[in-house]
């Protein structure tokens, strides 16, 4: 699972981005704590054969964004990217 909060200019490309690829996603409006400006979450359901190409459509509609895998750790915080993304392990999705 891809938890992708992208700066909502990005949000159009993105989604077109994954449509050409043929993978699904969910979007959510959200609004950024730190700065307070308007994002699209994007939650992108995809097998492990398919994170590299979600990867690459995330990057090329979304210059700048930051993919990060496993916990964060001392409080860091990145830089303002177009996109922040999260690769969670999920045990099970299903499509009912």
């Amino acid at each position: 699972m891809i938890v992708a909060v992208v700066r909502d200019e990005y949000a159009g490309p993105l989604t077109d981005a994954l449509t050409r690829k043929g993978l699904g996603a969910t979007k959510l409006s959200s609004t950024g704590g730190f700065l307070k400006a308007g994002n699209t979450t994007f939650l992108i359901g995809v097998r492990d054969d398919q994170l590299e190409e979600a990867l690459d459509a995330i990057r090329g509609a979304c210059p700048g964004a930051q993919v990060g895998q496993g916990s964060l750790k001392g409080g860091k915080t990145a830089p303002q990217s177009s996109a922040t993304v999260f690769i969670l392990g999920v045990e099970r999705m299903l499509k009912v």
